[in-house]
């Protein structure tokens, strides 16, 4: 399946509307070093900020991955601009210390639930010591670090709790799945670690599920699989009843959310990023993705592996009100946000979802 178009109408406009925020004029002639920079948010925020430097913003970017001729395909229309610089390693490896930043974004992470089940270490240690390494490196550079986090640090919640930052969370230990929603909790203890024993400069985003036209093709997570269908021209497979309860938030909101975090954000704070339009149940998801497609949901069961993985959370929806307050008011409904996915994967540059 090819990858995005990122010439299409509807996904330039999605980078227009990243960068046009208040103040963001402050970014100017900054440097970001950006971890993760392949994956579906990296290369979203990597292509909103080259945008900003078509009008000038001379903004220098460090994108790190694990192999530059895997990212070609997702970054390689940059290669030979001077404010885009590669560079290939392992999150879980010190980063270089010969460059100088203003802004680390470690967004290096296993986020689906096959990599939770068959490496479950792995996924520790990238978020572990991915966020090690990027307050090592914000130290040395007075750098300020914008920490994604998730969710999936709330762990599981009573049908009537709505998750506000300040709700303390429930997990179970009990499964190798606890390796993601752990280490990010971890993650963000670190970074309040490095605050107030080291004076680090830190701001935490806490993202809802994230779905966009910049993900990858291997994404194993239930929407992806139901856009994956829908632009196969399949009908969608929900492997559970759908009643799961989750907040959503499409790409381009979460990156122009992270930006206002960034700018307008108070640090040591974490910050819920979510779309009350885009709470939906798991079957309405799927419902969408089929009706664009013209096909049916159809039910199935997971195998063992791909349960593993599954989040056992039925309810998860996220207070947006603190994100608000700094002004950052979401644009995109859900199904304008579906529309959006389904036609700048799939190439087209007309419109053909019943809303």
């Amino acid at each position: 399946m090819a990858e995005i178009n990122k010439q299409h109408p509807l996904y330039q406009e999605d980078l227009r509307n990243i960068i046009d925020i208040p103040e963001i004029e402050q970014l100017y002639g900054k440097s970001f070093l950006i971890t993760g920079a392949t994956g579906l948010i990296g290369v979203c925020m990597i292509d909103a900020l080259m945008r900003y430097n078509c009008q000038g913003a001379d903004i220098q970017i460090y994108a790190v991955g694990r192999s530059w001729e895997k990212a070609k395909s997702r970054l390689g229309e940059y290669e030979q601009d001077e404010h885009f610089h590669f560079i290939e390693q392992d999150v879980r490896q010190p980063l270089p210390e010969d460059i100088q930043v203003d802004i680390i974004i470690p967004l290096a992470s296993n986020t689906h639930p096959l990599a939770y089940s068959q490496y479950p270490i792995e996924t520790i240690e990238i978020n572990v010591k991915g966020a090690e390494h990027a307050l090592n490196k914000a130290l040395a550079c007075g750098a300020m670090v914008l920490y994604p986090s998730s969710v999936e640090v709330y762990g599981n919640a009573r049908s009537e709790d709505v998750f506000t930052e300040n709700y303390t969370g429930k997990l179970n230990l009990e499964n190798a799945r606890a390796c993601y929603p752990e280490s990010k909790r971890l993650c963000e203890a670190l970074c309040h670690s490095y605050m107030s024993e080291r004076g680090a400069k830190v701001k935490i985003a806490r993202l809802s599920r994230v779905f966009g036209p910049t993900m990858l093709m291997t994404d194993t997570k239930a929407s992806s699989q139901f856009i994956l269908k829908a632009l196969a021209g399949e009908d969608i497979i929900l492997k559970s009843k759908g009643e799961q309860f989750f907040s959503y938030t499409y790409v381009a909101d979460v990156v122009r959310s992270m930006l206002f975090i960034l700018l307008h954000g108070e640090s040591g704070k974490a910050y819920n990023v979510s779309n009350l339009d885009c709470n939906v149940k798991l079957k309405d998801f799927a419902g969408a993705c089929a009706r664009w497609a013209g096909k049916e949901v159809v039910f199935d069961l997971p195998t063992e592996v791909e349960q593993k993985g599954y989040s056992v959370a039925m309810h998860a929806i996220l207070d947006n009100g603190r994100l608000l307050t700094i002004g950052c008011q979401p644009l995109y409904p859900f199904n304008d946000a579906i529309m959006r996915t389904l036609e700048v994967l799939s190439g087209n540059t007309w419109l053909n979802y019943n809303q």
